[in-house]
């Protein structure tokens, strides 16, 4: 297991990447505590991405619709779809997310936590950047 990544308030922590996988997922555990977001929604040009909902309840918007994701239930993310994720709810929302093929592993979520977490306000290009090069679009 890696060590968990901080963005902002968000954690990620790899289970496996596309480096012990050889590229074919990256499967890895998202916290989200309450009222905590990704507001930036965003497309994945080259990978699948599917969650598995574990604890608390998370709300994704896929295409403009919300979907509540509960323990034990799954939500597939078809590589295309604009989608974003927040935590409406008290408690955190804990789900494994599976991306395939795996293309970006940790390295992704380390340069944008660089890049958001800097003093200042926010590096809007370098964060572009980061995204670009993991073939992750902004929406919106």
């Amino acid at each position: 297991m890696h060590h968990p990544i901080q963005i902002g308030k968000i954690s990620i922590t790899f289970l496996q990447s596309r480096h012990e996988t050889g590229g074919a997922f990256d499967l890895f555990e998202l916290i989200v505590p309450p009222n905590a977001f990704l507001n930036v929604p965003h497309l994945h040009r080259d990978y699948d991405e599917t969650i598995f909902g574990l604890n608390g309840i998370a709300t994704w918007t896929i295409d403009g619709t919300q979907v509540q994701v509960h323990p034990g239930q799954q939500l597939e993310i078809p590589r295309g779809t604009v989608h974003s994720y927040t935590n409406l709810h008290s408690g955190a929302a804990r789900m494994m997310c599976l991306l395939t093929p795996g293309l970006v592993g940790p390295e992704y979520f380390r340069e944008l936590a660089t890049a958001l977490n800097a003093e200042g306000p926010p590096d809007i290009v370098g964060i572009s950047q980061v995204m670009a090069r993991y073939g992750v679009t902004p929406s919106g």
